[in-house]
């Protein structure tokens, strides 16, 4: 009898975040395969005495597609954990496509992205009304390449709210291209390790905020959020509690 594996959106950080139907898998798995370097290991630890565990920040995709299909063919649940929710920028993509190749039965369960972690922590809405209401999700060019027509640069001259993965590293070249859009006021934040107890937070404009981040010492496991959105409290309201305004959406 074949196994299965499940895909699992662990959350940003705080292990109280994880969806019941993932905690589940997790406490019935026989294999665990996490990622080490941005899972919080407390979310592992209702799994049985017994399962067999590993860190895939210590794997390939070679490596971790044989323990996948062994433990499938075996009879065995394979539970493949990832931080946040595993659809953006989770490189699931490429481990399903592995799995199919097998004919290896898969599920994701999603989870809690970092991205709404951040804005929990920040007590932010990333769409008012008249400010903002479209929110930009991308990351900057690194050693993986990026479509043509999808830069910082292009995206900031839609004054949109925008959250920037893996981008904390170069925060000198993130700012150069948002300011290309953007004004100098415009605010950001930078939370590093959002929900976690370590959870750091800074706010600046993109005239301060990279050598705020300098100062800060921040190099990794950060989200940049950027837009008017951020510290507003002079936003007209929206009409779904307006009470002059009925319809069936509240």
């Amino acid at each position: 009898m074949k196994g299965k594996v499940i895909f699992i959106g662990a959350g940003p950080g705080d292990p109280d975040l994880i969806t019941v139907k993932g905690l589940n898998v997790i406490k019935k798995a026989d294999v665990i395969i996490y990622a080490g370097s941005l899972v919080n290991k407390e979310v592992l630890s209702p799994a049985k005495e017994d399962c067999e565990i590993h860190n895939s920040a210590y794997l390939n995709l070679d490596e971790t597609d044989a323990i996948m299909r062994e433990a499938v063919n075996s009879g065995k649940l394979v539970a493949r954990v990832h931080t946040g929710d595993p659809s953006i920028y989770g490189a699931i993509a490429e481990q399903i496509r592995e799995l199919k190749k097998h004919d290896i039965e898969y599920e994701i369960i999603p989870g809690v992205s970092s991205l709404f972690g951040t804005a929990s922590v920040l007590e932010t809405e990333l769409t008012l009304p008249e400010i903002s209401q479209s929110v930009i999700i991308t990351r900057p060019e690194g050693r993986t390449p990026k479509p043509d027509g999808e830069s910082i640069a292009s995206f900031s001259k839609h004054h949109a709210t925008m959250c920037i993965f893996l981008g904390i590293g170069m925060i000198d070249k993130v700012v150069d291209e948002l300011l290309v859009g953007y004004e100098k006021t415009t605010p950001v934040a930078v939370v590093k390790k959002a929900t976690w107890p370590d959870q750091q937070i800074i706010r600046g404009t993109l005239q301060d905020i990279a050598q705020k981040v300098k100062d800060a010492k921040i190099t990794k496991t950060a989200m940049i959020i950027v837009g008017d959105v951020l510290d507003r409290d002079d936003f007209n309201p929206s009409k779904l509690y307006d009470k002059n305004f009925k319809h069936e959406y509240r």
